[in-house]
């Protein structure tokens, strides 16, 4: 329903059947003119997306990571936002209203510029923050006139308006109880005169700063609007003809899955399925509202539908990998009948705010497994903290690692699955174990050399 308060009763009235989708556009579908045609046409064919949100334009994000970085120049950092504007440039020259469009622009790249210099010498997270808002902002703005160059009555939107958060620079916390309030107030009246195009990943604390909502931004920011406007519909438009059965960069076996349920979609995104973040699916799954992944390049190739129920529960849905694993060990013989041990070490992970994934046990040791962010240059485990645990006990860390996850149904009942996986794979080390824990994965660490072979064989086995 595009209205969800009940004080409203004509536009309740009105508005209490219709069906409504949000949709989600990322870098890659807005990257030029032809692109966003693509997705506007996607638009046009389905009358049920009233809010469209939007990423920066392909490569105008990693521009903004550069400029928000304190060891450039002035020269370097007119030469940046040169290469944004030349991007947008290329989009800008297909409209009618170039002229206009291109004074918008560059209102924005002026503005950005004068910020950069006036914070060039303070850098932090905050100014971070300013700094990649832009690229949705301009996005947001150009998209909305490609749509309206097909006819479709549409309006930008700023999301900050709706998209209060807490002033934890970065990874801001959305305030989902203010952001409901605020999408009754300012946003749902206006679905049903114009498609509304709005930014995702970004926010605005309670001072009025721009905050990001962190790694998969956009696509939680799409849920959680949908789920503030109570939507039919989440679909996520991105470069891929929706999930598949693992990366078919690894084997070009892998089979697109046309349905999978929350848990096992969860699951996938928690262990390193790509297509989705994990947060995602969070808002999705409050409200239950079914979630769509297709190719914008290709939407009549269809997609992945992920819903709370499916036709069809395999054993085996699919194989999602994990790089970049660090296993730590810590072993005591004070462990052995004793309390509390474990809880002084997850203090100490607790203090330097280390997350631990996967953990198994035996009687004088523990092996716990980290994942270190994307294209980071330092371990998580750093000696100050393998410092602080060998006072308790001795530690081992190891790198090189990385995680397999076999996603499925009822993998803790299923009789015959360690056979089934693991004779495949018997020729290779398998560091670490972990079951149980859930009913849709079964999961273990490789050697980082041998997890592309793995991968194929294991996927051979189970889905060939």
């Amino acid at each position: 329903m595009y209205v969800t308060d009940p004080t409203n009763d004509s536009t309740t009235n009105s508005m209490a059947h219709t069906k409504l989708t949000v949709a989600k556009f990322g870098g890659t579908s807005v990257a030029d003119y032809q692109a966003m045609v693509r997705c506007a046409n996607i638009i046009k064919n389905d009358p049920a997306t009233r809010v469209v949100i939007v990423s920066a334009s392909a490569g105008v994000t990693n521009h903004l990571v550069r400029l928000s970085q304190a060891n450039i120049g002035r020269d370097e950092q007119r030469s940046i936002i040169e290469k944004i504007s030349a991007i947008q440039l290329n989009i800008i020259v297909n409209l009618d209203n170039e002229r206009q469009l291109k004074e918008q622009v560059d209102v924005l790249l002026n503005e950005l510029a004068e910020y950069v210099i006036s914070q060039s010498e303070q850098y932090n997270a905050k100014t971070t923050d300013a700094i990649l808002s832009y690229g949705e902002r301009m996005s947001s703005l150009l998209f909305t006139e490609v749509l309206r160059s097909l006819a479709i009555k549409s309006e930008c939107f700023d999301v900050r308006q709706v998209m209060k958060t807490n002033s934890l620079y970065g990874k801001a916390v959305v305030d989902i109880a203010r952001l409901k309030t605020k999408a009754v107030e300012l946003l749902a009246p206006k679905l049903s005169a114009d498609v509304i195009v709005t930014q995702g990943f970004i926010g605005q604390d309670g001072l009025e700063h721009t905050t990001t909502l962190g790694r998969g931004g956009s696509d939680y920011s799409a849920a959680l609007l949908a789920e503030a406007l109570n939507a039919d519909n989440l679909a996520i438009w991105t470069d891929v003809v929706g999930i598949f059965t693992t990366d078919p960069r690894i084997t070009d076996q892998a089979k697109a899955i046309k349905e999978i349920s929350f848990g096992e979609a969860a699951e996938m995104a928690t262990f390193g399925a790509k297509i989705l973040h994990p947060a995602t699916l969070i808002p999705a799954m409050r409200q239950n509202i079914p979630v769509f992944v297709g190719s914008s390049k290709e939407p009549e190739k269809g997609g992945t539908r992920i819903q709370k129920k499916v036709e069809s529960n395999p054993t085996y849905r699919s194989i999602a990998l994990r790089r970049e694993q660090t296993l730590v060990t810590v072993k005591s013989p004070a462990m052995l009948h004793a309390n509390g041990f474990l809880v002084k070490v997850f203090d100490i992970l607790a203090k330097h705010e280390l997350s631990v994934d996967l953990i198994t046990t035996s009687e004088i040791s523990v092996a716990l497994t980290f994942d270190n962010p994307p294209n980071s240059t330092q371990s998580l485990i750093t000696t100050a903290v393998v410092a602080e645990l060998e006072q308790l006990c001795e530690v081992s860390v190891e790198h090189g690692l990385s995680l397999v996850a076999v996603i499925g149904n009822d993998l803790y009942t299923a009789k015959g699955i360690g056979g089934t996986i693991f004779k495949k794979i018997n020729e290779f080390n398998i560091r670490m174990i972990c079951h149980g824990a859930s009913s849709n994965n079964l999961c273990f660490l490789v050697p980082e050399a041998d997890v592309n072979n793995v991968v194929e064989q294991l996927h051979s086995s189970l889905f060939d």
